[in-house]
């Protein structure tokens, strides 16, 4: 029998915990049940009884395993770090909110069956704050736009990875990875499912929040495109030109027109022109290293462990 790992990474998730877990279980039992079944949570160091549930979950049943994060590293490198510890033929990104429904993972697995490395969840309508979806489908279109990757658009996580994709997650060191990226860039040929995503019906979301979406947004920009970068550096350019010519037009009018400006007057002009456009020239520079440097120096362990619960072998990372 197969074995297929649902990861399910959770902050502050008491309310929705068990729901998931049973919805989950009934799925697997009534229409994949010839496929094992293992639930691995992973907390991003949760404020309430969220560890406590999955703790009684994992004594109650051997598949449910568990990975505590020493702190909360935020919902991408969470995410990510979850993903890439699940085992067996393939693991299911699940969100414990269950915006994205247990429901849709038999069409994973049938397209799995049919060749498919990487099967992913398109959300073709929504029931969440309509102001949210369509704002993100805007996001989506502007980096599909400027990124040098086609990026997927309402695309959140949501899907079904081969072992095979999965070793190659294991294999980056990228501390700040961002998974829809990483899909379109390395991953294999994939197969894409439309479904209705539903409304948070139990707590708050505490993770993605306007501030850590605005965060998402810019790390995908910024992994994935120059041209905010480009833009910088031919708008210095460009300026920088202008503003040269302002400089000469001044020190001639200085120069023919002498008893116009007061003393010092034009020196300190052609300086604040001539300075700012070389600062301007170089900030653009400038950003063009950080983008690439950014990746490439930051070498810090991706999640800390604090806690894992039935791997066989309790590990820290």
């Amino acid at each position: 029998m197969k074995t297929i790992t649902v990861v399910v990474p959770t902050y502050n998730e008491e309310a929705n915990i068990m729901k998931l877990y049973q919805r989950t279980k009934k799925v697997f039992a009534e229409q994949l049940p010839d496929y094992i079944c293992n639930i691995q949570f992973i907390d991003n160091a949760s404020k309430d009884g969220t560890r406590a549930l999955i703790r009684e979950l994992c004594r109650k049943d051997k598949t449910v395993t568990a990975i505590f994060n020493a702190t909360n590293f935020g919902f991408v490198r969470s995410q990510f770090y979850g993903l890439s510890q699940a085992m067996g033929d393939c693991a299911i990104m699940l969100c414990a909110d269950m915006q994205d429904p247990p429901e849709v993972i038999p069409q994973f697995v049938k397209e799995w069956e049919n060749g498919y490395k990487i099967v992913v969840g398109i959300k073709n309508k929504s029931r969440e704050n309509p102001f949210i979806y369509h704002a993100r489908g805007l996001y989506y279109k502007l980096i599909r736009k400027i990124a040098n990757i086609d990026h997927i658009n309402q695309f959140d996580g949501f899907g079904l990875y081969d072992k095979a994709f999965i070793n190659v997650l294991k294999d980056m060191r990228d501390p700040l990875p961002y998974l829809r990226g990483i899909v379109s860039e390395l991953g294999f040929e994939r197969k894409e499912i439309l479904y209705m995503q539903d409304r948070r019906r139990d707590g708050k979301s505490k993770e993605l929040h306007f501030l850590s979406l605005y965060d998402l947004s810019m790390l995908g920009i910024t992994s994935y495109s120059k041209v905010l970068m480009h833009i910088c550096t031919l708008l210095g350019a460009f300026v920088s030109g202008c503003s040269m010519l302002v400089a000469i037009y001044v020190l001639i009018k200085k120069l023919f027109f002498w008893d116009l400006y007061e003393m010092g007057g034009a020196a300190v002009q052609v300086g604040i022109f001539f300075l700012g456009s070389l600062q301007l020239f170089f900030i653009g520079f400038i950003g063009e290293y950080i983008v690439n440097m950014n990746i490439r120096i930051m070498q810090h362990p991706m999640v800390v462990e604090e806690e894992r619960i039935n791997f066989g072998t309790e590990k820290g990372k």
